[in-house]
């Protein structure tokens, strides 16, 4: 079995930073792609960003020059780095690990999800 666990939401105010961070353990192999999508109240989950084994980072264009993502494969570990802040970024950020091999199947698994509020 394979979980996902994210920590480092938060509360912050408008113009600042947070560091999140997702550590995936089990029965790995190797995982292919690891990435960040948030979900505001009332509104689907959509993709922040998204970094391969091979480092080809893919972000949506509302975090472009603010988020920054980045992954550890021997920790098995990807973290989203986001500064200058907005109250439109709130919203639960969940972890995502896609194509994981565990050496018997290939699967994708999700985080539960860790609260971000930008609010002054």
């Amino acid at each position: 079995q394979v979980q996902l666990v994210e920590s480092g939401g938060g509360l912050v105010q408008p113009g600042g930073s947070l560091r999140l961070s997702c550590a995936a353990s089990g029965s790995i192999f190797s995982i292919n792609t690891m990435g960040w999508f948030r979900q505001a109240p009332g509104k689907q989950r959509d993709l922040v960003a998204t970094i391969t084994r091979g480092s080809n980072i893919i972000y949506a264009d509302s975090v472009k020059g603010r988020f920054t993502i980045s992954r550890d494969n021997d920790k098995n570990t990807v973290y989203l780095q986001m500064n200058s802040l907005k109250p439109e970024d709130t919203g639960v950020y969940y972890c995502k690990a896609a194509r994981v091999y565990t050496g018997s199947y290939v699967s994708d698994y999700w985080g539960q999800g860790t609260q971000v509020t930008v609010s002054s």
